[in-house]
């Protein structure tokens, strides 16, 4: 059997035993192990399995991605989120769809405090949903614009996506998180305009809210200031050039702790915001180290270098191949969680990438904006069952309301594409 043969039931196998329901993490050991072994022997994959921990986790880049999200996790316990959606809510909630307009601008918030979606979603699920219900909102709108929201943390820094894609292509996650600003900025905005537009057309879709006064929409701000300043001078210090990674996280670290016991967060949830930490950071760990031994099998079959070949040899200009691979992330996406679907594929697609002279940067910002879809498309969508865990609202409800947002995040990827400047302006610009 030749390893080509070899590495095709091996990914068959991959997909089978994450549908199955095993850990996506020890599906790529297990799958990469074996492989390995037929194609290799015995020895080398034992050698691939036990270097691949200690050569990827001992990586500089892999020191941002714990402390971003011990911010996150702070951030999240200090109960910013209701301060943010209370906030935005006094100063939106009067127009058409207000509750909705202060949903989006309240998750593009929360994102850039804790980069988390599936965070961002279940708390804007448990504030923000009950007072859609109480004005009589649209079922779909209102879980729609939770989830799409929800994945903004995707995008908008600090982006543990883009900590993941740094890791895997060795490229600057500081630049990766000043790239993703005005996409995530640009996605919001398409978000806002989308949901003005539909309760434009259409008033019951999404009823006015109350009315404040000026006194309190300032006064709203009080709660909110202290972690937007906390992100201007994180990413503010990226940006200048002031901050390693590392030292922005440890920055952003330390002052979401200020700011949390500022708030007088109580014992019990600063410790389930470590807690919470450590497992999440064991998590991507694990996933990563799984997904390396698995692309050491992909390597050794050829496949990496057969597929790269054949793309780079289609007849087709570069941008053609670029849509190609774009378009083959919406199917793989609606099948695969997003963080799998990135590991597995940027180690064999970003060859193609270099060898037709795109930007890395530019392209990782597509590549997480496509998997901002993939979190809340059907079957996997994994931000519709959190939405629908915490709304109690069918799953078909919700992927119904989904789909306007999925049309504004495929503009979205139109827009990065013909205009990459709007990804790669403030990188080029930062000190």
């Amino acid at each position: 059997m030749s390893p080509f043969t070899i590495f095709g039931i091996g990914l068959a196998a991959f997909l089978l035993l994450s549908f199955a329901g095993m850990s996506i993490a020890f599906a790529f050991i297990l799958v990469g192990f074996v492989g390995t072994a037929l194609i290799m022997g015995l020895e080398p994959a034992l050698f691939a399995l036990g270097s691949a921990p200690w050569q990827w986790c001992s990586r500089q880049g892999f020191i941002v991605m714990p402390l971003f999200i011990l911010m996150g996790q702070f951030a999240f316990h200090s109960g910013i989120s209701k301060d943010l959606y209370s906030s935005a809510y006094k100063w939106l909630g009067r127009l058409p769809g207000g509750l909705a307009l202060a949903t989006n601008l309240a998750c593009t918030g929360f994102a850039a405090c804790t980069g988390s979606s599936l965070a961002s979603g279940a708390t804007m699920g448990l504030i923000a949903y009950p007072e859609m219900q109480r004005f009589n909102y649209d079922r779909g709108l209102a879980t729609g614009c939770i989830s799409a929201g929800g994945t903004l943390g995707f995008l908008i820094p600090p982006s543990l996506m883009f900590i993941i894609y740094g890791i895997l292509t060795q490229q600057p996650v500081g630049v990766l998180f000043i790239a993703g600003i005005f996409p995530g900025l640009l996605l919001s905005g398409l978000f806002f305009g989308l949901i003005l537009l539909m309760c434009w057309r259409n008033p019951k879709l999404g009823p006015r809210g109350e009315s404040f006064s000026w006194i309190d929409r300032f006064a709203s701000l009080k709660g909110v200031w202290g972690m937007l300043v906390l992100f201007t001078l994180v990413i503010g210090g990226l940006y200048m050039g002031i901050f390693a990674p590392s030292e922005a996280g440890a920055m952003g670290a330390f002052g979401a702790l200020v700011i949390a016991l500022a708030k007088r967060i109580k014992m019990p949830a600063l410790i389930t915001a470590l807690r919470d930490s450590l497992r999440l950071t064991a998590m991507v760990m694990t996933i990563t180290i799984g997904a390396m031994v698995f692309n050491t099998f992909a390597s050794v079959s050829g496949f990496s270098a057969v597929f790269a070949t054949w793309m780079t040899g289609l007849a087709l200009p570069r941008y053609g191949i670029l849509i190609l691979i774009l378009v083959i992330y919406i199917p793989l996406g609606m099948v695969m969680d997003c963080m799998g679907m990135i590991l597995l594929t940027v180690p064999i697609i970003f060859p193609v990438i270099t060898q037709l002279g795109f930007d890395p940067i530019w392209f990782g910002v597509l590549v997480v904006l496509i998997a901002e879809i993939a979190e809340i498309t059907p079957p996997v969508g994994m931000m519709i069952y959190v939405i629908g865990g915490v709304t109690k609202v069918p799953m078909e409800v919700i992927f119904r309301g989904n789909f306007p947002f999925v049309a504004a995040m495929l503009v979205g990827i139109a827009i990065l594409v013909a205009f990459p400047q709007i990804s790669l302006f403030l990188t080029g610009t930062m000190g």
